[in-house]
């Protein structure tokens, strides 16, 4: 049995948190002493320790941070509320003249002492996305010489002078400046990615790291970046969702339950803020369904978009839904399994949860070929890959699978049976403390 500390920006909340969240739970069922300490805690499940920056904060600090916590729920209703938020939050970790100037905020005190928050001592520290205005980079020297280190990447912020997804650009391979996208989150206010860029080298320098990721394409980028001169070890270790959970189920059941009706072609596309989320490409998803609505006349088409609040639309035979984000995976699910196909569209991606989740719901997913999403999905038999930005080619592919029930359904279930075999949680979990033990052994070796 291990003590094992996992370091994340939330218990709940997107894909990197799900995978640590999963990761915490399956380590508990095993008996190990497991906590997960998080930026922000959103649930009283046990063992989720909160990083109390405000306990090694100024009062002044206190001040401005207790104001940021106000605005922090209507930042992305008005661009005044946002910067309401962004000037109170600045002031309140002491970064607001470094962040005006575009140097990223580091000053979260509290991850020096983050080894403290667990009763026992971690054997493991296991860090998720350090981003999110939660944890000092700085303090990877210091911790990762206190606690074998294991970093998830689940985006490639940390090779960058600050985006998490540098689309075309390569500029991090040989130190940012000049960026050609300071909006692209984490966004900043001015142009300092080549002094971010210069401060995570050093930082990396001076740290021993374990690195893994959940795909070959991140895995490269990191060989090919500065993390690479601090990395100890590596791993490609695909994520893994509950096959408990997310598995196939009857279409006209399902479709009774969430008020869909039966005879109708159904598509599903499930993302945070679907359509302004700047990774998802919701701009060509709509284009193509606009190319499918003219093409399919006698059968009703309907667009289940899942993240999002927003009045339905009618473009000729296909009917667009909008539904709010939900964190039960059961009705997650539901709608997985209520889907003819899944289609995935991205402007960027690493390795997307959602893909993973319609695959093991037999559900055949027709996705852009961006990141690791080609690592994902076996062209041609378990979906469909197209090219990125290219409506015409995404509506072909759709029409292509809708006009084939046969092939479609034995994309289905060829699609089930390759997630149980390659993307169940049992086989993650097990991946992840066969290389802790690993790491632990070779440690000790060294050490004699």
């Amino acid at each position: 049995m291990m003590n094992i500390l996992q370091v994340s920006l939330a218990d709940i909340e997107g894909g990197a948190e799900k995978i640590a969240w999963t990761l915490h739970h399956s380590y508990c069922a095993r008996g190990h002493d497991s906590w997960l300490a998080v930026g922000r805690k959103k649930t009283n499940a046990p063992n989720i320790l909160r990083i109390p920056q405000e306990t090694y904060r100024s009062v002044w600090e206190r001040f401005w941070e207790t104001f940021s916590r106000v605005w922090y729920p209507h930042r992305n209703r008005h661009r005044m509320f946002a910067r309401l938020y962004w000037v109170c939050f600045e002031l309140g970790s002491g970064h607001l003249r470094d962040g005006l100037h575009g140097l990223e905020n580091f000053n979260f005190p509290a991850t020096h002492h983050v080894l403290e928050l667990p009763p026992r001592t971690p054997e493991i520290l296991h860090c998720h996305n350090l981003h999110g205005n939660y944890f000092d980079l700085r303090e990877l020297p210091f911790l990762s010489h206190r606690a074998p280190m294991v970093l998830t990447l689940h985006d490639a912020w940390m090779v960058s002078g600050h985006c998490a997804h540098s689309f075309d650009c390569e500029r991090w391979k040989i130190g940012c400046g000049n960026c050609p996208d300071l909006k692209s989150y984490p966004g900043l206010v001015r142009d300092a990615t080549a002094e971010n860029w210069q401060r995570k080298r050093n930082i990396y320098a001076h740290s021993h790291l374990y690195i893994a990721t959940p795909c070959q394409w991140l895995l490269e980028k990191v060989q090919q970046s500065i993390l690479a001169q601090s990395t100890v070890m590596t791993r490609v270790i695909p994520y893994g969702i509950n096959l408990k959970q997310f598995y196939p189920g009857d279409k006209r059941s399902v479709r009774e339950k969430l008020g869909l009706p039966i005879n109708a072609d159904i598509l599903l596309f499930a993302a945070n803020g679907i359509r302004h989320n700047v990774f998802k490409d919701f701009r060509t998803l709509r284009a193509a369904i606009l190319r499918v609505a003219e093409h399919v006349q006698q059968r009703p088409i309907i667009f289940v978009a899942l993240g999002e609040s927003a009045p339905r639309e009618q473009i000729g035979q296909v009917q667009m839904m909008f539904v709010p984000f939900r964190y039960d995976a059961e009705v997650v699910a539901q709608h997985y399994q209520a889907a003819d196909m899944y289609v995935h569209a991205a402007r960027a991606d690493t390795f997307p949860n959602t893909v993973l989740e319609a695959l093991a719901c037999g559900t055949p997913v027709i996705a852009t070929a961006v990141g690791g999403i080609p690592e994902q999905i076996r062209h041609a038999k378990t979906g469909l890959l197209v090219p990125p930005g290219e409506p015409n080619a995404l509506s072909e592919a759709i029409l292509s699978m809708l006009q084939d029930n046969v092939r479609l359904n034995e994309m289905g279930k060829l699609a089930a049976d390759d997630a149980r075999q390659r993307f169940d949680m049992v086989r993650m979990t097990d991946n992840y403390l066969d290389w802790y033990q690993e790491i632990s052994e070779s440690r000790r070796a060294n050490a004699g």
